[in-house]
């Protein structure tokens, strides 16, 4: 008897302790919960932070990632995340030319549901079916660098290419005299920069200098090893050319180089666009008589402020000029020049 009273008290004991324990871990789930909730309305989706208090996510796509321009795009960019408290990435395919990798990069940063996207288009025609895909899906497409055939994008952050290539072929006749043979490597003809760049330049040639002749235009994809080969077939075809305008970074150090391979230093006129390492040293050494500069910290900078502006139902203007800049030995080492050089 008293060996089963005592197995009915440690029995009523074990059931009283697991009720309390239910108890607690029943005010704990509960307290969770409520802390959860109370997380999920604090976070507002005001522009600067996502329902949840996750950060806007806004992918930025690039026309490469070679070139220092695209580096100092973006450090811009990553300013302007800083300052705005939202996630960005930055990415582009290895070369100019891969039109495809970049749309397949377009098409996997959609996949992720951004607030908004920035982006340089490589073919500006290629494009608009994804970029009409994140207009349909709410998604603000910011362009920047290079515009895009369509009235897509809310705004694009971009130099002015035309005014800037004009003004290259203003600095070319000066150089030459006003009359000779001149040649242009460019790297592409699907871009919007690559178009206007051409097109700022050759058009200011044949408006205002009738003496100047543009003997040949190539395409070197941006690439420096291909735009060399082209412009040595290009001086090789006309022994007689007295200038060359390279039409992007990779272009003008192409030029750079076949000049100085053939042993062609102070007879053949460079004027290139960007200002990469390799273009200041030619311009210091006299290889290089100039070039265009751009914004690039500027553009990464205004793609962002734009892209969360968009997001939180701002006005943003349809245009950013973000401005462009010539230099040569006699300014390369001024405060303005040093700013916008991105060696």
């Amino acid at each position: 008897m008293k060996k089963f009273t005592a197995l009915l008290l440690v029995a009523l004991m074990t059931v009283v302790m697991m009720s309390a324990c239910g108890a607690n871990n029943s005010n704990s789930a509960d307290n969770s919960k409520s802390s959860s909730n109370t997380g999920s309305k604090s976070g507002t989706n005001n522009g600067g932070t996502k329902a949840g208090g996750d950060k806007i996510y806004i992918p930025i796509i690039s026309k490469g990632f070679q070139h220092q321009f695209w580096q100092a795009v973006k450090q811009g960019a990553e300013k302007a995340a800083a300052e705005f408290n939202v996630e960005i990435t930055f990415e582009g395919p290895e070369t100019e030319s891969q039109v495809d990798k970049q749309i397949e990069m377009l098409q996997a940063a959609l996949d992720k549901k951004p607030s908004a996207i920035g982006f340089a288009a490589l073919d500006s025609q290629a494009s608009v079916p994804l970029l009409q895909k994140a207009k349909d899906a709410g998604i603000p497409v910011i362009a920047f660098d290079s515009g895009v055939d369509s009235d897509i994008p809310v705004t694009t952050a971009s130099t002015d290419n035309k005014a800037a290539a004009a003004l290259a072929a203003d600095k070319m006749a000066e150089l030459i005299g006003g009359e000779g043979e001149v040649g242009v490597i460019v790297h592409d003809q699907t871009s919007v920069t690559g178009v206007d760049r051409r097109d700022g330049f050759v058009n200011r040639i044949k408006e205002k200098y009738p003496n100047i002749k543009i003997v040949d235009i190539q395409y070197g994809g941006g690439d420096h090893l291909k735009s060399t080969d082209l412009a040595k077939a290009m001086i090789q075809a006309h022994p007689n050319i007295k200038g060359f305008f390279g039409a992007n970074e990779g272009s003008a150090v192409g030029v750079i180089n076949a000049v100085t391979e053939l042993k062609k230093e102070g007879q053949i006129t460079i004027i290139g666009f960007d200002s990469g390492k390799a273009q200041l040293d030619a311009i210091k050494s006299g290889v290089m008589a100039g070039a265009i500069t751009q914004n690039p910290v500027g553009i990464g900078y205004e793609t962002v402020k734009a892209a969360v502006e968009a997001i939180r139902g701002e006005k943003v203007e349809p245009s950013i000029d973000t401005g462009f800049y010539y230099y040569d030995k006699s300014n390369i080492d001024s405060d303005e020049i040093k700013a916008v050089l991105y060696e």
